[in-house]
């Protein structure tokens, strides 16, 4: 039961991030049906922690549409064809104005989030130092590697929201958890082969 326990503990810590949460130059919201993230963001650029919040996603390639809001929909109920158009709604119905609302609605998966992210902010000119990632908690791991690799310089903060149904202290105990964890470890690993072939060929 030890081992058990070790084992649990060390793909918990890999997998669900949080950090002490610091003023920042933007907020990213990688591309998700859920609204939460977006509410957590809105909060934060209320509170004062960024100038400017960065919602960015299309829809998932594997679908090839936007899925969906995936809660709360009798707030935001749409209709919506891109998940930015979808998270900016959610921004704006909570306090944030439009033009502090920068637009990524080309990525379809979350490497792309970090690459047309950093796109995005370039080309508005806003250097990047520090950031804060409002992301599901069992996707906290895999939002910081990719952010990290186009943001190599800056120190990424993780904002975690615990009300989608996985959390760190009971993601083992239902299926659903299970799944989601230890996918996104596999994700971790197997998403990787590519990127550290383009790394190494300098792409």
């Amino acid at each position: 039961m030890e081992k058990y326990t070790e084992f649990l503990k060390n793909f918990t810590d890999f997998i669900f991030l949080e950090d002490v949460l610091e003023p920042a130059d933007v907020i990213f919201v990688p591309g998700n049906g859920y609204p939460q993230m977006a509410e957590r963001a809105a909060a934060l650029w209320k509170a004062g922690y960024a100038p400017f919040v960065l919602p960015s996603g299309k829809y998932s390639v594997t679908l090839g549409h936007f899925s969906g809001v995936a809660a709360k929909s009798e707030l935001y109920p749409g209709p919506y064809d891109t998940e930015w158009e979808f998270l900016a709604d959610v921004l704006m119905k909570n306090g944030v104005p439009r033009e502090a609302v920068l637009r990524e609605d080309q990525a379809t998966y979350t490497w792309q989030n970090a690459q047309f992210s950093r796109k995005v902010t370039d080309g508005a000119g806003i250097p990047v130092r520090k950031a804060i990632i409002c992301c599901r908690a069992h996707h906290a791991r895999r939002c910081r590697m990719y952010y990290q690799l186009e943001y190599p310089d800056a120190r990424l903060m993780i904002c975690p929201s615990r009300d989608t149904g996985v959390d760190r202290d009971s993601w083992y105990q239902s299926e659903a958890g299970i799944d989601a964890v230890l996918g996104e470890i596999e994700r971790c690993g197997g998403q990787f082969h590519q990127i550290l072939r383009d790394l190494r060929s300098g792409k």
